[in-house]
């Protein structure tokens, strides 16, 4: 049984399956999540530099999305700062969930790593 004050970050949207995935796999776990609705407030530029220090911003970036190609940034060729200015102006164009537990990230749904942070 996970510790009671572990607490988990997910930043997504409540139409994303991948979401809703994350959450009910912590919520399964009876794990206590923070849900950062993204269609309701963008994550910080502090929280997405965490994730792109890890991944770099193009694991964290979906260029798949509708809203990608919506803002014409099929030939965007920005640098990192830029990117992380326009992923927190427009948090559509970011991969979902993004998860965090305490230093420990995650970009999408990894079951097996999430079994190991909770040990």
């Amino acid at each position: 049984m996970p510790p009671a004050d572990l607490q988990v970050q997910i930043f997504g949207t409540k139409k994303n399956a991948e979401t809703r995935k994350a959450l009910r796999f912590f919520s399964e776990r009876r794990v206590k999540t923070h849900f950062v609705d993204l269609m309701e407030r963008a994550a910080s530029p502090g929280e997405l530099k965490r994730f792109v220090q890890k991944f770099g911003v193009e694991a964290i970036l979906d260029r798949e999305s509708k809203r990608f190609a919506e803002l014409g940034l099929r030939s965007a060729l920005y640098g990192e700062e830029k990117w992380v200015s326009i992923l927190a102006d427009e948090p559509l164009l970011l991969k979902q969930p993004l998860v965090r537990l305490q230093h420990q990230l995650c970009v999408g749904v990894n079951e097996t790593l999430f079994k190991q942070w909770l040990g």
